[in-house]
């Protein structure tokens, strides 16, 4: 088989995939087709609609755009078959039923954000941040029936700095994501859509925890607001990983309450927390969520020492640093993080 016989559909809908349509266009793969989400509805009333950044980036370049609202409408089905592909690409969609991604001679790969079996899910590169992964990476696998399961095509590995947030590695791996789908394609190619590919059960990384010699999954579920609350009886490192975890996107938070002379509790104030600075000061003996500040510092204590808070944003204020924030909250140890 040679490239200009491979006929590409590609599925994707945020900025991350965009990166790697694009690298397959300049690159002069044949894409007949894009399949990307429903374009959404946005504004105060949802009457404006927004495309997906896929499609813009597929409408401007003249490729075909599919938007099923349904991946197994059989209108969607038939449609998709129609454009004969013998390959499709998969980078941060959702999930595939058998009929789509069973459909090309050469099979569907995803592109996945993580080194897989670590961090299966639509979460990857947050959680790895959040667990205080020094090192994440990017796999090119078959899709199967199962989610995040297929076997393993590629590998590349990435280095996650201990200052990172979640849009440093991000970024990190769009690109990388883009390198190595080009590459899995290129080895397809030459072996005639069946390349050298190995099972996760069997697949060990090298970076991977061990315990009683069984590999230890980290999954990466979806992020909602309830599960990127800040614990403050967590270790300062912990609270600092899962603050750069979500940083800038979704946002770890955290809730204000003024404590009252009576004991009770006055009404909480959300507080989203976007980067922190490890202080190693202990707590002494302070409760975890106290306060302490000073003109310019901001700091809040964690189970075992006291974290800097930087970078913040009160509900419907704009992101601002600690000293700006703490300029118009002259009473600011009168409260509590919880």
């Amino acid at each position: 088989m040679k490239k200009d016989d491979l006929r590409i559909v590609f599925m994707g809908t945020p900025e991350f995939a965009v990166e790697t349509l694009k690298r397959l266009v300049e690159n002069q793969y044949r894409v007949v087709a894009v399949v990307t989400q429903p374009d959404k509805p946005v504004g105060r009333h949802g009457s404006v609609l927004q495309p997906s950044p896929v499609k813009q980036y597929a409408v401007e370049n003249g490729l075909p755009v599919l938007q099923p609202e349904k991946m197994k409408d059989p209108a969607f089905v038939e449609q998709l078959r129609a454009y004969d592909a013998n390959l499709q690409v998969v980078v941060a969609f959702r999930m595939l039923p058998e009929v789509v991604w069973a459909m090309p001679r050469y099979g569907t790969f995803n592109v996945h954000a993580a080194l897989l079996p670590q961090y299966r899910g639509a979460a990857p590169i947050n959680w790895a941040v959040i667990n205080g992964e020094t090192q994440t990476g990017v796999t090119t696998f078959f899709l199967d029936h199962d989610i995040d399961t297929g076997r393993i095509v590629e590998q590349r590995k990435f280095d996650i700095p201990d200052t990172a947030d979640a849009e440093y590695v991000y970024e990190g791996l769009m690109h990388l994501g883009a390198d190595i789908c080009l590459s899995t394609i290129d080895k397809i190619v030459a072996a005639d859509g069946h390349p050298d590919t190995v099972s996760q059960d069997d697949f060990v990384s090298a970076s991977a925890d061990t315990s009683a010699g069984q590999l230890v999954l980290k999954p990466a579920p979806k992020l909602f607001k309830e599960n990127c609350q800040i614990d403050w009886s967590m270790t300062a490192k912990q609270v600092y990983d899962f603050v750069r975890g979500l940083s800038p996107y979704p946002g770890a938070w955290t809730s204000l309450a003024e404590a009252h002379s009576t004991g009770a509790e006055g009404k909480a104030t959300t507080l989203k927390v976007y980067s922190t600075t490890k202080t190693g000061t202990p707590t002494d003996g302070r409760k975890p969520g106290t306060i302490v500040a000073d003109r310019k510092r901001l700091c809040i204590a964690c189970a075992d020492q006291m974290l800097q808070i930087d970078s913040l944003q009160m509900a419907g204020k704009k992101r601002m640093d600690a000293q700006a924030f703490l300029n118009g909250m002259k009473d600011i140890e009168n409260y509590s993080a919880q």
